[in-house]
């Protein structure tokens, strides 16, 4: 385990910021300190658990690790609903974070996937219309949404300078990491030891996408155990190809949410030094890279694997509301400082 993730589960329970829930509530039916008794006040106060529980019913959207929202207090998607579900309706505070992101927005615009009664200009969840990545079993059934496809944690979507539409996909992490597992030799749950099964249906659903992508550089002629199937690359590598399917000419005609560009973003708190600074040196993903040389963070790491790095940004929970009215959501801040900011 991290460093990081160590000293947040010891040290997150002794803040103030989960009125006094008793904690020890159940993970993997074991009582947890991490875990509060009562999964609402693992949210801001004022965000509404009522309307929390239907934006996600009635768009169908899963919540990490159960049926309903969880108590684990270092869950991402707790965290990335706690700094953006608020504002989520509010065109200027939006606007604040997609020109924080990319200072050449000069718009956003509704959201066009969710239902018309909870539709805003942020999204939680979001899957493409279409399959478009080959996800789907027996293209039987179309993408659904944060469960068992590539699906995006949030989503603006803004007007750029030069007058197109960009697409804004937002990935939270917080205390994330990830070990060694090649994705494209896994067998998989209940398939037999050493068949490599799942890895291989991972390698028939993405190999010609990659190959075909204007945006991944990396080309080989199999993709085995290529930096494209070593976490968290293997996340990146998909939701890249989802971005890049999205704003495809063919496929966006067929697509509630429509645009001509994209600038993928990737939330992480700076004090991850596990995700973010491990430089390969001593680990299996070293390996696989096509001229076995490359490292440094994973950011630098990615951005080698990219056409246009430009289109790839990392920034911290905190300074996606460096411009936001700092008055209008001081509780909001006061409540994201004293949670999720380390002394």
């Amino acid at each position: 385990m991290s460093n990081f993730k160590e000293n947040e589960k010891a040290n997150a329970p002794k803040r103030k910021c989960f009125n006094n829930d008793s904690f020890m509530g159940f993970y993997k039916k074991t009582p947890r300190e991490f875990m509060l008794s009562d999964w609402r006040n693992n949210f801001f106060g004022e965000i509404s658990k009522d309307l929390l529980i239907t934006y996600f019913q009635n768009n169908n959207l899963s919540w990490w690790g159960g049926k309903k929202p969880t108590g684990h207090i270092l869950s991402s998607q707790i965290a990335c609903l706690n700094y953006l579900f608020l504002i989520r309706s509010d065109k200027d505070a939006v606007l604040s974070i997609a020109q924080t992101i990319c200072s050449d927005v000069v718009d956003v615009f509704i959201v066009e996937n969710d239902k018309d009664d909870t539709k805003s200009y942020i999204s939680f969840e979001v899957v493409s219309d279409n399959d478009y990545l080959n996800e789907c079993v027996n293209e039987q059934y179309p993408p659904t949404r944060g469960n068992n496809c590539t699906s995006i944690d949030a989503l603006i979507v803004a007007k750029h300078k030069n007058e197109k539409t960009i697409l804004i996909p937002i990935e939270w992490k917080y205390t994330e990491w990830y070990g060694n597992t090649d994705k494209s030799t896994e067998d998989g749950k209940g398939n037999e030891k050493g068949s490599q099964k799942s890895g291989r249906i991972r390698l028939d659903r993405y190999t010609k996408l990659i190959t075909e992508s204007s945006q991944l550089r990396i080309k080989l002629e199999d993709y085995k155990s290529s930096v494209y199937f070593f976490e968290p690359f293997y996340q990146l590598m998909r939701q890249t190809l989802w971005a890049e399917q999205m704003i495809d000419a063919k496929n966006k005609m067929n697509e509630r949410i429509k645009a001509d560009d994209y600038i993928h973003v990737h939330v992480i708190p700076s004090e991850n030094h596990d995700l973010l600074k491990d430089d390969l040196k001593t680990n299996r993903r070293r390996k696989a890279y096509s001229d076995g040389t490359i490292q440094g963070s994973m950011e630098e790491i990615w951005k080698s694997s990219l056409i246009n790095p430009d289109k790839y940004k990392i920034i911290t929970p905190s300074s996606l509301f460096a411009n936001i009215d700092k008055n209008k959501y001081k509780n909001l801040i006061d409540y994201l400082t004293a949670r999720y900011e380390l002394p």
